[in-house]
C-alpha cells in the first residue's frame, strides 16, 4: 500500500508539473531576470558611486564631503535596484515604498538639526568661504579654521581656545574672512585739542604712517579731518597694508603717533571730571 501511495504522489507531482509548466518557467525566468537586475544595479551603483567621487575631488571638494555624497548615491542607486528586482518577482512594491517614506520622513523629523548641519557642511565646502588655515569671524566667533567636517568646523581662537560651531549656525549667520585678501586697510581714530594746528597734526601723522615701509605706498594713505567732538578734534588716519603684517602695523604706528604728538606739543585730550567743594554753613558753624 505504501508504494502505492508513493507512486500516486509521484504521479500527482508530474500531473501538477505538467499543468503549471507556463507558470513555473514565468516564476524561473522572473527570479533569474531579478537576479540579473540585482547583479548589474550593483555594478552600475559603484560604477556611478566612483565617478562622483573622482568628479568631487577633482573640482577640489573636501574629501570627507566626496566620500559621503558618494556613498549616497550608491545606496540610493541600489534602493531603486532592489525595489525594481522585488517588483520583478511580483511583490508589490508601492506598499515598500509607502513604508520607506514613512520611515523616512520619521528619521528626518528625528534628525532634523543634523540635517540641517549636514547640507550646510555641504555648501561650505562646495562655495568654500572660507579655507583651513584662515582666519574667520564667524556669527561672533573669531580664530583660525583648523578644519571643516561634515556637521560642524572646528576653530581655534587667538587665546588658544579650540571652538566647534554647528554648520548651520555658520551658513545662517555673517561670515567674515580675515585672510582671504592679500591686504587690508588700518583705521585710525586720533583726538588732538581745539588748540592744535591741523595742517601740523595733517602732517606729523602723514609722516609717521608714510615712513612705516609696511605700509603700502601704492595704495592711498588718508589723513583728514573726520569730526569736531565734544573736546577734541577727531583725525582719521588709513594705511594699507599686508594682511598678515595688519595687527603689528597697527601697534606700531599707533606708539608712533602718541610719540609724534608728545614731541611736538600736541594735547590730546581725555575725559576729565571737575570737582568742587563748597562749603554749606552747618559746616562753618561746625
Amino acid at each position: 500500500m505504501e508504494d502505492l501511495n508513493v507512486v500516486d504522489s509521484i504521479h500527482n507531482a508530474g500531473g501538477w508539473l505538467a499543468r503549471n509548466q507556463e507558470l513555473l518557467l514565468s516564476y524561473v525566468v522572473n527570479i533569474v531576470a531579478a537576479i540579473a537586475i540585482l547583479i548589474i544595479g550593483m555594478i552600475i551603483a559603484r560604477l556611478i558611486s566612483s565617478t562622483v567621487n573622482r568628479l568631487m575631488l577633482a573640482r577640489g571638494i573636501d574629501s570627507t564631503v566626496a566620500d559621503f555624497l558618494s556613498a549616497l548615491v550608491r545606496y540610493g542607486i541600489i534602493a531603486f535596484t532592489l525595489i525594481a528586482a522585488l517588483s520583478r518577482v511580483g511583490v508589490q512594491t508601492a506598499s515598500v515604498i509607502a513604508v520607506l517614506g514613512a520611515a523616512g520622513l520619521a528619521v528626518g523629523l528625528a534628525l532634523q538639526g543634523s540635517l540641517s548641519n549636514l547640507a550646510a557642511g555641504v555648501l561650505l565646502v562646495t562655495f568654500r568661504p572660507f579655507r583651513t588655515g584662515e582666519y574667520v569671524d564667524l556669527g561672533g566667533i573669531a580664530g583660525t579654521v583648523l578644519n571643516v567636517q561634515i556637521f560642524s568646523t572646528t576653530m581655534r581662537t587667538v587665546d588658544g581656545k579650540i571652538v566647534v560651531v554647528p554648520n548651520g549656525k555658520i551658513i545662517a549667520g555673517n561670515i567674515i574672512n580675515f585672510s582671504r585678501e592679500p591686504v587690508r586697510r588700518n583705521e585710525f581714530i586720533i583726538g588732538v585739542s581745539y588748540d592744535a594746528d591741523i595742517d601740523q597734526v595733517k602732517k606729523i601723522l602723514t609722516d609717521i604712517v608714510s615712513r612705516d615701509e609696511r605700509v603700502l605706498k601704492d595704495r592711498d594713505i588718508t589723513v583728514r579731518v573726520n569730526e569736531l567732538g565734544p573736546s577734541s578734534v577727531n583725525f582719521v588716519v588709513r594705511a594699507w597694508s599686508k594682511s598678515g603684517d595688519l595687527q603689528n602695523v597697527y601697534w606700531d604706528v599707533l606708539e608712533q603717533i602718541k610719540k609724534g604728538l608728545d614731541a611736538n606739543g600736541i594735547g590730546i585730550p581725555y575725559p576729565q571730571m571737575d570737582v568742587h567743594v563748597r562749603k554749606t554753613n552747618e559746616t562753618e558753624n561746625a
